[in-house]
């Protein structure tokens, strides 16, 4: 397994409720694929450096976690599929 950071950016424009449930649901994967208990740090809502789908701001949120590749996998697919996200990123940190 490796740590990994994940960042992705939320519509601004979603309710605090709907916006609760997808993070939910996305770092109850990490549980499903016997990875640690992913550290989420919600950044809040911030300027974008540049519009993206006509967005000038987003909600950051962003997990560290150590996890199989089949969970990073699992969480890359899910993500895209997720239309209240509107950027993501995954970065391999290092081998633990």
């Amino acid at each position: 397994m490796k740590r990994y950071e994940i960042m992705y950016i939320v519509r601004p424009n979603l309710e605090e409720d709907a916006r609760n449930t997808l993070i939910n649901d996305i770092n109850q994967i990490f549980s499903k694929f016997e990875s640690q208990e992913p550290k989420v740090d919600e950044w809040g809502m911030r300027d974008l450096a540049y519009e993206i789908n006509d967005f000038k701001k987003g909600y950051y949120v962003v997990i560290d976690v150590v996890a199989s590749t089949d969970a990073i996998t699992e969480v890359n697919r899910v993500i895209k599929i997720k239309e209240d996200v509107i950027r993501h990123i995954v970065i391999a940190r290092d081998e633990i």
